[in-house]
């Protein structure tokens, strides 16, 4: 009886130290999302950045203009005239930033484990939700969800895109862009595109679609529907961002960054950003290419030279927007936005 009692004992020890392990672990935001990213589980990625002399900054030298409470997981963003969203996925929610207060605005609810990216376009703010296998359509005038479109995005990493014509999505890891009728509310037009896409975005008048399966970043032109260029880039394309007449992309199998010109759809660089693995984002503002991953927040890149100019290693990152005269750092871990100059020293 004793010996029973002991291993009872011994087991409820082990489970109880199981649980505040657990406890104390953020938790993935949605089934099957990459750990790295959202959980900050595994083994990390070593990523030593560039050594470029007097490049490495430290993040504890940034004093930040403003921080936004986001308790849970504050991750994707996508900016308009006066706001900054941001979602939020345990809490199925988007908060809304008030950019002339620097205070949360609102926080709205949204379909289940929102994730792969926001939009906004059309007076609205679109917000793919993992769990739920839709969209949500959110009203900027009124805060309030006004539609619930059923297109589910295909990768957890991933993005969406608004562009004059429509919505865009990838919504079917065999390799389908989805048009979204604004007027509608429905897919009106599908583009087959390479299988394993993910990351999609606007600009520089076309979607531009990354495959991490197969190393593609597709250009669509968006009054088409067709395919107009198909160029590989570096290993792993995830991330996407446009800017300085050129599609970007954070390539996660060895951390750089490839430059696409939108012009001709032809490889212009792979640049070294040091920062290989899952996560991150990728944007561009201020003149300048903006990266984010785990331990190294933040990487501006300047296009005038394609190279790394400046890099901040230690706390906090992952998601990384740039406007209204600052940089927006989504601090995953620490449940927290963070409004920053990019006139850091």
């Amino acid at each position: 009886m004793k010996t029973l009692v002991r291993t009872f004992v011994a087991v409820a020890v082990v489970g109880v130290a199981a649980l505040l392990v657990f406890a104390q672990e953020p938790q993935s935001a949605a089934p099957g999302e990459d750990a790295a990213k959202k959980k900050g589980g595994g083994k990390r990625p070593n990523r030593p950045g560039v050594s470029t002399p007097g490049v490495r900054r430290e993040m504890a030298s940034i004093t930040p203009l403003a921080v936004f409470p986001a308790e849970g997981t504050p991750d994707w963003q996508v900016l308009t005239d006066d706001a900054v969203w941001v979602t939020n996925g345990p809490k199925n929610t988007v908060h809304r930033l008030d950019v002339r207060t620097n205070t949360v605005a609102a926080v709205i609810p949204v379909g289940k484990r929102p994730c792969s990216g926001l939009a906004a376009g059309f007076g609205s703010v679109w917000v793919p939700n993992c769990v739920d296998k839709t969209v949500s359509r959110i009203d900027i005038q009124t805060n309030q969800v006004v539609a619930t479109i059923p297109a589910p995005p295909a990768a957890s990493e991933g993005g969406i895109a608004a562009s004059p014509e429509g919505v865009w999505l990838v919504t079917d890891a065999k390799g389908i862009l989805s048009k979204i009728d604004p007027a509608t509310n429905t897919v009106t037009a599908e583009v087959e595109i390479a299988p394993g896409s993910a990351g999609v975005t606007y600009g520089e008048g076309l979607v531009w679609v990354t495959s991490p399966e197969k190393n593609i970043l597709t250009g669509v032109d968006p009054k088409t529907a067709k395919v107009v260029y198909s160029t590989e880039v570096g290993p792993g394309p995830r991330f996407v961002t446009t800017g300085a007449g050129s599609a970007w992309t954070l390539n996660q199998g060895d951390g750089t960054l490839s430059r696409v010109d939108a012009k001709t759809g032809k490889l212009a660089a792979n640049i070294e950003l040091g920062i290989p693995g899952s996560g991150g984002e990728l944007a561009f503002g201020e003149g300048h290419v903006w990266a984010t991953v785990f331990t190294v927040p933040i990487t501006e890149v300047d296009p005038a030279t394609n190279t790394v100019v400046k890099q901040w290693f230690g706390n906090g990152g992952d998601s990384i927007r740039v406007g209204h005269g600052s940089v927006f750092l989504s601090n995953l871990r620490d449940g927290n936005v963070w409004r920053i100059s990019p006139e850091q020293p």
